[in-house]
C-alpha cells in the first residue's frame, strides 16, 4: 500500500520541481506596441521660421517602446522606458510671413522614468517624466518652388496613465502624455492618449 503513495508523491514533486516559477508581471524587462491620438498645436515660431497666428492638426500615432520594471516595495514600481512613435496623415498647414509653410512631424522618440503604485496584484497606477524629441521636415512656399529644411526638436515630456496585467507575461495600459517642444521663441505642444500592450519577460 505504501509503494502507490510513494510514487504519488514523487510525482507531484518532480511535477512541481519542473513547473516556472511565478512571473512577477512588473518586475524586469518589457516590449510593446502602442497606439492611439495625437493634437500638435504650433504658435509664434518653429525653428527660423515665424507662424501667422495659430496651427493645429490631429492624427493618428503608433509605435513601440522597451524597458525595465524594477519592484522596489511590494506596492511600488520604479522603472525607465524608451520610445518610438510616428504618426499618420499629420502635416500641418500654417503660414510664415505670406507665404504657405508646410509643417510634417517626421517621426519621434523619447526616454522617460516611471514610477507607480499597485493599487491591487494586476493593476497599476503610474506616473512618468522624461525627454522627447521629434523630427520635423517644413517647406516654405516660394515662387520658385517650396524651400524645405529638417530639424530636431528637442523637449520634455509628462504623463500619467494605468496599466493592468492579464496574465503573467501580458499587460495592457492607458496613458496621456503632454509634450512641451518648443524652441527659440515658439510654442510646440503635444498631447498624446495612447493605449498599449506589452510583453513582460
Amino acid at each position: 500500500m505504501k509503494s502507490p503513495l510513494i510514487s504519488i508523491a514523487l510525482v507531484a514533486a518532480l511535477g512541481a520541481a519542473a513547473a516556472p516559477a511565478y512571473a512577477e508581471t512588473f518586475d524586469g524587462p518589457y516590449v510593446g506596441v502602442t497606439a492611439g491620438w495625437e493634437r500638435n498645436e504650433i504658435a509664434d515660431r518653429i525653428e527660423a521660421q515665424p507662424i501667422a497666428g495659430e496651427a493645429s492638426r490631429d492624427a493618428l500615432v503608433l509605435g513601440g517602446y522597451a524597458g525595465y520594471n524594477l519592484k522596489a516595495t511590494d506596492r511600488i514600481v520604479i522603472g525607465a522606458e524608451a520610445g518610438f512613435s510616428a504618426t499618420v496623415d499629420d502635416q500641418i498647414a500654417a503660414a510664415s510671413a505670406g507665404k504657405s509653410l508646410n509643417i510634417d512631424p517626421r517621426y519621434s522618440f523619447d526616454l522617460s522614468a516611471r514610477a507607480g503604485y499597485l493599487v491591487s496584484d494586476k493593476a497599476l497606477v503610474y506616473v512618468r517624466g522624461g525627454y522627447a524629441n521629434t523630427r520635423v521636415r517644413t517647406a516654405l512656399g516660394g515662387l520658385n518652388g517650396p524651400v524645405t529644411a529638417s530639424d530636431n526638436l528637442d523637449g520634455w515630456q509628462l504623463g500619467g496613465g494605468v496599466e493592468y496585467a492579464i496574465s503573467d507575461h501580458i499587460s495592457a495600459r492607458a496613458e496621456y502624455r503632454y509634450s512641451d517642444l518648443g524652441s527659440n521663441g515658439g510654442q510646440y505642444d503635444r498631447h498624446q492618449t495612447l493605449v498599449g500592450v506589452s510583453y513582460n519577460f
